[in-house]
């Protein structure tokens, strides 16, 4: 019996044994349950989103035109804001006025040099060295250099033609054109044309009065007293008397077209190739239709 107790203990210290380092080894490869899961990496996520294409951002400047802001840095948009102002005003104006307005008082002498130089020599401003007790001014310079009624009679009166004037030129160096026109109107010295939209006066010629003929009552009275025909009435009346009326459109006599008969033209038979033949063969060119 000593030889098998002796293999019992052995084997339970064996199984013993082989218990501990089983549950040693899984002890060390199990994770540990209180550490939490690794979050995913903000870079790589930002990553992706910056491989995307961004859209830009749309918006409703026209970049064709350029934006008015009231002042310009470039010296031609500021020659541009002074011939508008000469415009409206409509009176003379000193080099200081004009660089108040453009707020260029405090600039540098050389830039002050050259936007007088170019205002000067301007094509639309009239410039007088005189003028303004001697210290110059600069006056806008229009079309037509008329500002008053009686240099807009003046004007009219020696035009060799009876082209009228246009009064959106006239407008545009003088701002009180259309009230000027219309007192002119009511004395009966200028003839106007207007738009019918607004009643603006469109076109303006002068008005002779020696064209003013006197016609004595009596003229007026039988000129009153005719009756025009009814329309209806007057077409008829015209057709009779072999007239065509304008508002009705002329027919042309169409000549009819003869039709001419289609003749059908012989068919030209082909040359004869087989002549050594003439013996044999019959000859039926009698029996064409």
């Amino acid at each position: 019996m000593s030889y098998l107790d002796n293999q019992l203990n052995a084997f339970k210290s064996n199984l013993t044994s082989v218990s501990h380092k089983i549950s040693k080894k899984r002890t060390v490869g199990a994770p540990a349950t209180s550490s939490p899961s690794p979050a995913p990496s903000q870079t790589s996520t930002s990553g992706k989103h910056d491989l995307k294409r961004k859209r830009p951002e749309t918006s409703n400047v026209v970049y064709s035109q350029p934006a008015d802001t009231g002042t310009g840095k470039n010296i031609m948009t500021q020659v541009t804001y002074a011939i508008e102002y000469l415009k409206n005003k409509g009176t003379e104006q000193t080099l200081s006025d004009l660089l108040s307005y453009l707020s260029l008082q405090y600039t540098a002498d050389e830039y002050k040099r050259t936007i007088t130089t170019i205002l000067r020599t301007h094509e639309k401003i009239d410039y007088d060295s005189s003028g303004c007790g001697g210290q110059g001014s600069f006056r806008f310079r229009p079309i037509h250099n008329i500002r008053s009624g009686e240099q807009l009679l003046g004007f009219l009166q020696s035009q060799t033609t009876a082209q009228g004037l246009n009064v959106r030129e006239l407008r545009e160096g003088w701002p009180g054109a259309e009230d000027a026109i219309r007192k002119l109107e009511d004395q009966g010295k200028v003839l106007v044309t207007r738009n019918k939209k607004d009643d603006h006066a469109k076109m303006v010629w002068p008005n002779d009065s020696s064209l003013a003929v006197p016609i004595d009552e009596e003229f007026k009275n039988i000129w009153h007293k005719i009756r025009l025909p009814e329309s209806g009435v007057l077409a008829d009346e015209l057709e009779r008397a072999g007239l065509t009326p304008t508002n009705k459109a002329r027919g042309l006599k169409m000549k009819p077209k003869i039709q001419e008969k289609k003749t059908k033209k012989a068919r030209k038979s082909g040359k004869t190739t087989n002549v050594h033949m003439m013996g044999v063969l019959r000859d039926y060119s009698h029996l064409k239709k």
